[in-house]
């Protein structure tokens, strides 16, 4: 068996730093974003009255908003998740021809 000693660059040199995570642009805007919405939030504190086909009902709108931000979050992905299933079954059949 054959052993290697260490070269004497490594040896010598510092341990690497770690590498720091950056803040990406994604992460940027979500923050924007939801600070924005909280200020909204905050400045909105009166009832606002939802009629719907046969069902009405008042919610203050700081409530309503997160609600239906997080209902057309939710919308967004499963859209999302359609059109990525849509495209892999396309693949695959494209793949099987």
């Amino acid at each position: 068996m054959v052993q290697q000693s260490p070269t004497p660059a490594s040896s010598t040199a510092p341990a690497a730093a770690p590498s720091r995570s950056r803040i990406s642009g994604g992460l940027i805007g979500s923050l924007v974003g939801l600070a924005l919405l909280i200020d909204f939030m905050v400045q909105n504190t009166q009832d606002v009255t939802l009629q719907f086909l046969f069902w009405s009902f008042s919610w203050p709108l700081w409530l309503f908003t997160p609600v239906v931000a997080v209902l057309g979050a939710l919308v967004w992905i499963g859209f999302g998740v359609l059109r990525r299933h849509r495209r892999r079954v396309a693949r695959r059949a494209a793949r099987d021809d």
